[in-house]
């Protein structure tokens, strides 16, 4: 098992040792953050110091920053943004999102728009409609709010919530190497929400709970190694591991289809097809080689559903359900991805073999 090669990172990044070493100080730490005595304090500015960092990975202010159980918590917001109004969920959008569609009521200029900046499944970006001062455009409908999945491109791609003019928008700390369970939740200054969670009144009343003092500052601790990643340019290193990832494979496997491979992508993502070859059967092979890779979205995997992003971008249900992800990082190596594409392509030949 010491020998295996992670390929999955859009499903969760590896820890980093900067979080690990964080969350461990934190964990020694006697204080309730709400307490006014030196103890709380001590906390408090531990919670803090974490949300800056946050803040400025995302580039928002600081009190803009609400911190969450994760990602999927934050996107709850759309059930009491606005409870008479719709939200409209792009197609491609993550499960979290689509949990709260509603188009049945929806009236122009009455609609908050939800979607994703980078999907999980292909990587692909789709930057959102730039506010002409009417509000957002989603068909016909003109939407009057804007909550925006960052939880993918942050740390990848450059982005700041202050110059995107998203009402909202929503991140993990596992994407970008924190720990699993932490979130937040970016709200523009001046808008009102309704508690994602009621009781204490923490998080200035937005989202009340005894802080998870530990998973904040690994968090933070994330956050701030992420933006050193991003300004050190180590994204287009992995880039190009991708892309010899994908010449290699299509070199000998000619049925392979890559998916958005003509479209802007995340640097690090690579969603391909290969027919009469089920992605979930993909996956248990090359796990049994050593590799850990994905069929598509983590939240997604285990239930039979309608491929509903690949379907949406144009393949037919036969096609998707042969689609494997796999999903780099900067500690990914070229022989990583060569071990890979030999185990992989070993595969290949045996189902075209057999379907001969």
């Amino acid at each position: 098992m010491t020998d295996r090669i992670y390929l999955d990172w859009n499903a969760t990044a590896p820890l980093r040792p900067e979080a690990r070493a964080a969350m461990i100080a934190a964990l020694d730490l006697t204080g309730n953050p709400s307490s006014v005595h030196a103890e709380g304090r001590k906390a408090r500015n531990l919670i803090e110091r974490s949300r800056t960092s946050v803040a400025e990975l995302v580039g928002c202010k600081p009190s803009e920053v609400v911190f969450t159980s994760g990602a999927t918590e934050a996107a709850s917001v759309l059930r009491g943004l606005a409870p008479t109004y719709a939200v409209c969920v792009d197609e491609t959008a993550h499960d979290c999102l689509w949990a709260h569609f509603d188009l049945t009521a929806t009236q122009s200029g009455s609609a908050t728009l939800a979607m994703g900046l980078a999907n999980s499944e292909t990587g692909v970006i789709t930057p959102p409609a730039e506010d002409d001062g009417g509000g957002w455009s989603y068909g016909d409908i003109v939407c009057n709010a804007l909550l925006v999945d960052v939880v993918q491109a942050v740390g990848r791609i450059p982005w700041s919530f202050a110059w995107s003019g998203a009402t909202l928008a929503i991140v993990s700390a596992h994407k970008i190497g924190g720990p699993m369970g932490i979130g937040a939740l970016i709200v523009r200054e001046g808008t009102d929400i309704a508690a994602l969670q009621l009781g204490g009144g923490q998080e200035l009343g937005r989202r009340s709970g005894t802080e998870n003092v530990a998973a904040i500052a690994g968090f933070g601790a994330a956050a701030e190694a992420a933006l050193m990643e991003l300004n050190q340019n180590a994204w287009s290193d992995v880039e190009k591991l991708r892309n010899i990832l994908e010449k290699t494979l299509a070199s000998e496997a000619k049925e392979t289809i890559f998916v958005g491979n003509d479209l802007e992508r995340l640097p690090n993502t690579s969603c391909f097809v290969s027919p009469g070859w089920k992605g979930e059967t993909q996956v248990m092979q090359m796990d049994l080689a050593g590799f850990a890779v994905s069929s598509g979205s983590a939240c997604s995997s285990g239930k039979v559903k309608v491929p509903r992003v690949l379907r949406a971008m144009g393949l037919s249900d036969a096609q998707a359900e042969c689609a494997l992800r796999v999903s780099l990082g900067p500690t990914t190596t070229e022989n990583d991805v060569l071990r890979f594409c030999d185990a992989w392509l070993a595969q290949e030949r045996k189902v075209r073999e057999r379907a001969a």
